[in-house]
């Protein structure tokens, strides 16, 4: 009403009041009545900013990669940046506005430092390194905005910086998908490989074990083997120098033998030269005596068997000039008697 106003800000609204070129009031959460064609209000949030950006740049291998994220800033020394941007308000119907673009204009500026940080470290690093960093390249880029000169001179602090996303373009991500896909099936097939080499040493010191124990068991078959035949040649040994002795027994019993059979036949030489001897000198005797009279002689002091033999001698020689001969049982019983 006839150009008077009333207008209340939020506690994170800090308000300035000119008139005639000369603040009168400023402050957080304050409210005034202000005449209009004399007044101007300036309003600077006091409130933190997201200023998200994405843009594109080059790494030192040539490859472009998109860049997204967002950076966090707040207003610390509002009457610097209300000297230095259009931050005015007009107030109609109880609804606040701009006068001018320039919050926007701050946030590209910001968004532009940020660029431009971003750029000079990128350029410094290949694709993989900036893919695999991006904390690390945000944590530089946030430090060099903060010590930035033109922060400081808009009286901002720059709260974080965070790199959602570093990423290549769409072919060169299906190579890199392509050159990892490659490492991993190696890797892959290097664990095969290690895996098939682990079970074959283990099997070939399974094998050599094996092989081991039956050389050590053949061994001691040998051994033994090597000791019976040891024994056995002891025991042929014992048998041939036992044969040996026995034949050398043999031979001294044949010997003895052949000796006693000499000596027998000697006696029995002897005894016939005797005996020849005796006949001998006994035919001598007998010489010119008459055959009955040498038959008596020979008879006498023989048994009655061979006496009555002799005498059936005698009856077969006469057998031609015996018409019949009768044997009584008493002659034969003598006889067998």
């Amino acid at each position: 009403m006839f150009g008077f106003k009333f207008v209340k800000f939020q506690p994170t609204e800090y308000a300035i009041k000119y008139q005639n070129g000369k603040i009168v009031q400023e402050g957080a959460g304050i409210s005034f009545f202000y005449y209009a064609p004399v007044t101007a209000i300036v309003m600077v949030p006091l409130s933190s900013s997201d200023c998200p950006f994405m843009f594109e740049e080059v790494t030192a291998d040539f490859q472009r990669v998109s860049v997204q994220g967002q950076v966090t800033f707040r207003v610390v020394d509002q009457k610097k940046l209300a000297t230095l941007l259009d931050y005015s308000l007009e107030v109609r119907g109880g609804q606040k506005r701009r006068v001018s673009e320039d919050v926007q204009k701050m946030e590209g500026r910001i968004g532009n430092l940020v660029r431009v940080m971003m750029k000079k470290h990128l350029e410094n690093l290949k694709l993989a390194d900036a893919i695999r960093e991006s904390e690390k390249i945000a944590q530089k880029v946030l430090d060099d905005i903060r010590h930035h000169e033109e922060i400081n001179l808009l009286g901002l602090e720059i709260m974080g910086l965070t790199v959602l996303a570093v990423t290549p373009n769409k072919e060169t991500a299906r190579a890199l998908e392509a050159e990892t896909r490659e490492k991993i099936l190696k890797m892959a097939d290097d664990a095969i490989y290690e895996r098939r080499n682990a079970s074959i040493e283990q099997e070939r010191g399974v094998k050599e074990n094996e092989f081991n124990t039956e050389i050590a068991v053949e061994n001691k078959r040998r051994q033994v083997r090597e000791v019976q035949l040891d024994a056995e040649r002891a025991e042929v040994r014992m048998r041939n120098e036992l044969d040996n002795e026995r034949l050398d027994a043999a031979i001294l019993l044949e010997e003895k033998r052949k000796a006693l059979i000499a000596l027998e036949t000697g006696n029995n030489r002897a005894q016939a030269d005797a005996r020849a001897y005796e006949l001998n000198v006994m035919m001598q005797a007998l010489k010119g005596v008459a055959p009955e009279v040498v038959k008596a002689l020979a008879n006498a002091g023989m048994s009655p068997q061979a006496l009555i033999a002799g005498a059936f001698q005698d009856l077969a020689g006469r057998a031609e000039k015996i018409g019949q001969l009768n044997v009584t049982p008493d002659l034969l019983r003598e006889m067998i008697g």
